[in-house]
């Protein structure tokens, strides 16, 4: 059996869903262009430049909020012991998916992405491999969604075993009047004792940070972008974990989590936590 093997949870008869448009900024592929990756548009450079004018870090923020990915779930897979993903919001897929960190930790591993991009809808479709033992699989679903969420990755996922829900970099696209807390809990309600949360969220109150151009950076990104992006402070993010037992360092700015496992000195604007349901 080949390694390249995927599995699709989209429902055959929901078309090719809608076209991308390429005129507006949209975070996924602002985000690819600040980890320097090609799939991206003008207007999303546009967008990404304008925001970097006023707080130059946001690329390096960037890439340290993905090496926070690669060492959550590396613990999550060689630690914590845990086989099965839920990765919501996953954006272009490049180098270090959460899929290809946790097979290499136990080929086993089974790994479903979630997002509502056409543009990562066509690469996951491309692009998204599982070793033969696991399975890797994506979903054209929203956030604000969870029922269908659940209800679609329960065709490759275990709800009755352990499992990890990745947000990582994705709350921060929800607007409080979508019930961010509310999903949140929706999500942990559906997993069993010892799964686990991880979270990284843009942050409205980081010490060390220029907050003030961080904010207007934020505030020139959302400007141009179809869907803003929301800072929160630490109380704010800290309440996502309501329930569960956060894992050593706790919450903290993404370079600073387990920064020993792969150090990252450079500074970044969100805070970040992986936590356990007891």
């Amino acid at each position: 059996m080949s390694g390249k093997w995927y599995q699709s949870v989209v429902p055959e008869d929901e078309g090719p869903g809608p076209e991308i448009d390429t005129s507006v900024a949209h975070i996924a592929r602002v985000y690819d262009y600040w980890l320097g990756g090609k799939d991206n548009f003008a207007a999303d450079r546009e967008a990404a430049d304008k925001a970097i004018e006023i707080f130059p870090g946001l690329p390096a923020s960037a890439r340290a909020n993905r090496a926070f990915l690669g060492r959550a779930v590396r613990y999550l897979a060689r630690e914590a012991g845990i086989r099965q993903f839920l990765d919501i919001g996953t954006g272009i897929p490049t180098s270090g998916n959460t899929h290809e960190i946790a097979q290499a930790a136990e080929p086993s591993s089974r790994v479903v992405y979630v997002d509502n991009d056409p543009i990562v809808l066509a690469h996951a479709r491309a692009l998204l491999t599982s070793t033969p033992q696991g399975t890797c699989a994506y979903i054209d679903a929203d956030l604000r969604d969870p029922a269908t969420i659940l209800e679609r990755a329960g065709q490759v996922i275990d709800f009755s075993q352990p499992v990890a829900i990745m947000l990582v970099a994705v709350l921060h696209m929800i607007p409080d009047d979508d019930r961010p807390w509310e999903i949140v809990s929706e999500l942990k309600a559906s997993v069993p004792s010892g799964s686990y949360l991880t979270v990284s969220h843009v942050a409205r109150d980081m010490p060390g940070i220029p907050m003030q151009s961080m904010t207007e950076g934020n505030k020139r990104y959302n400007d141009n972008a179809a869907e803003p992006v929301l800072m929160r402070t630490r109380d704010q993010v800290s309440a996502f974990f309501d329930g569960l037992e956060l894992v050593e360092p706790g919450l903290v700015s993404v370079p600073h989590w387990r920064s020993e496992v792969d150090p990252l000195p450079s500074p970044a604007p969100l805070w970040c936590g992986v936590a356990r349901k007891p």
